[in-house]
């Protein structure tokens, strides 16, 4: 039976844990070789050898998604793979649970923002010129609940981190924009996946990372065009397959 992203190649930054293994695990189910990207070579290529167990097509690609140079090389060094048609951004730091905006160092927010927000900047620079060629392509930056300026975003701590989760929100929506709204074939979201089970979201999250990545999924394998022809509706924040104000 034909898989929905049989022959295409998909690839996933924070693939080696938590909500981006679920991510990658349900790509690589839906027939996409799967490129697992992640800072920790070892973690990544345990990650990787499970899902191989698992008969997923995966590969390993570290790269330390806080130095701009390692990014901008990563297109080179998956070449040989063919053009990546679906593109998920979901590595992220926290920092300091108590960073506030008067109590973190440059050094904390440059870190938070480099891989959070401006790796996923890198990656859609280097991967969407092909999708929009191609007229074809799928990209999901995974925010959170803390980058909504409508919901929790705007209390407590961890400032660099929401505030870079708000911009990945923007980047989302201004793309998303550039690129017609899905009308050239490119459609671009963001996933709030809820806090869920993993490491940054605890032990006592109230989802597991596979219900974190379920939206993900549905956002990389949905069809292209509405019922009446028109295309999926895109450049919004989703959660539960709902679109959210942010």
């Amino acid at each position: 039976m034909e898989r929905t992203l049989d022959g295409k190649v998909a690839l996933v930054t924070g693939a080696s844990r938590g909500i981006g293994y679920e991510v990658a695990a349900g790509l690589g189910r839906e027939g996409a070789t799967v490129v697992c990207v992640a800072r920790d070579p070892e973690r990544l290529d345990e990650a990787v050898f499970k899902l191989r167990t698992d008969g997923i097509d995966a590969v390993a690609a570290p790269c330390d998604l806080g130095q701009p140079g390692l990014v901008a090389r990563l297109p080179e060094k998956i070449a040989e793979l063919g053009e990546v048609d679906v593109l998920v951004n979901g590595a992220a730091i926290l920092g300091g649970r108590t960073s506030k905006t008067l109590r973190t160092t440059y050094a904390e927010w440059r870190s938070v923002s480099a891989v959070t927000l401006d790796a996923p900047f890198l990656l859609i620079q280097a991967f969407a010129p092909a999708m929009m060629a191609r007229r074809s392509g799928r990209i999901v930056n995974i925010s959170a609940d803390e980058g909504r300026m409508t919901g929790p975003g705007n209390t407590g701590g961890v400032a660099p981190y929401r505030v870079a989760k708000a911009g990945l929100n923007a980047l989302t929506r201004n793309f998303a924009y550039e690129t017609g709204l899905g009308r050239r074939g490119v459609f671009v979201d963001a996933v709030a996946p809820g806090r869920s089970r993993t490491d940054m979201g605890g032990a006592d999250a109230p989802r597991s990372a596979a219900e974190g990545a379920e939206t993900v999924l549905w956002l990389c394998t949905r069809p292209a065009a509405q019922p009446d022809g028109t295309p999926a509706p895109t450049g919004l924040l989703w959660q539960d397959r709902e679109a959210l104000a942010w």
